[in-house]
């Protein structure tokens, strides 16, 4: 089986943009210039990738979700299908502004489509009429293709990875402006500064993206493990009920009722019964 790095270098991932096009903020993560061409530093493409694994277990781990976007056609079959392996959140279709900023309207919208698709499945919208069933079929599919990758998202998530930041630069400024750490795949012409943890590598190239993504999503996948074992932990670690202490014989009387009077201790002679003494 193929080491990392060799499969990171036959997914092409160390090919960047044309050199006239390039990010000067990416001087730190290019290696040389081939043909007009910049060529990534795959050692700087590893160490991200592996700095961003850890935190995205470590996320996950502490029992927060992670949202990817990824609306390029070379990110959307592979972003769909790794992620929905693991149970986590996706945008593939278009950003709407305000996903994160504006969560709220975002959950409205959500509750429509599933009204919607409560009506389709009791009577298939045979109660309207054909103008107004035809106009409830295409919201229906509006909302279902713009947010059906978020709809379980019943919070705000606790990082965003993202494919090409340029791209998606809209929901990189949501995230910086809500405090949520960002990971992403950024190529050449990308600034490094408007990510958290930046993964130097070819956004173009779709094996070079899936490589990336499985890594991630092996990682989440890691983070549910740890998450599940420390609450299974935490329910055989909860201590027993102790034993309530045995209540002392003065204290079973109630406070109303006169305590019994206590003997005469070996420190105090009895009082004598006779007048006279």
């Amino acid at each position: 089986m193929p080491s990392l790095v060799e499969e990171l270098i036959e997914s092409g991932i160390h090919f960047g943009q044309r050199a006239s096009g390039w990010n000067p903020k990416m001087a730190p993560y290019i290696y040389a210039k081939r043909n007009g061409i910049h060529i990534i530093d795959i050692k700087e493409t590893v160490k991200g990738l592996l700095l961003a694994k850890k935190f995205l277990q470590r996320t996950v781990a502490d029992g927060k979700d992670v949202c990817f976007v990824g609306t390029k056609r070379q990110a959307k079959s592979v972003l769909e299908e790794r992620v929905s392996a693991v149970k986590m959140h996706y945008v593939t279709e278009r950003w709407l502004g305000g996903t994160l900023t504006n969560f709220r309207t975002i959950r409205s919208r959500l509750k429509r489509l599933e009204e919607l698709e409560q009506i389709e499945r009791t009577d298939n919208f045979q109660s309207y009429s054909k103008k107004m069933e035809s106009r409830l079929r295409r919201e229906m599919a509006k909302i279902k293709r713009n947010l059906d990758g978020i709809r379980n998202m019943s919070k705000l998530p606790g990082a965003v990875v993202v494919v090409d930041v340029r791209r998606e630069i809209n929901a990189l400024r949501e995230a910086r402006k809500l405090g949520v750490p960002t990971v992403a795949l950024i190529d050449t012409d990308g600034d490094p500064n408007l990510v958290d943890i930046p993964i130097p590598g070819n956004d173009d190239s779709m094996r070079a993206i899936d490589v990336v993504l499985r890594e991630l999503c092996a990682a989440i996948a890691e983070g549910k493990q740890g998450r599940q074992a420390t609450a299974e932990g935490a329910d055989e670690a909860e201590p027993a009920a102790e034993p309530r202490p045995r209540r002392s014989s003065r204290a079973r009387y109630r406070a109303d009722e006169p305590a019994p009077v206590a003997g005469p201790t070996e420190s105090e002679p009895a009082a004598s019964t006779n007048p006279a003494g």
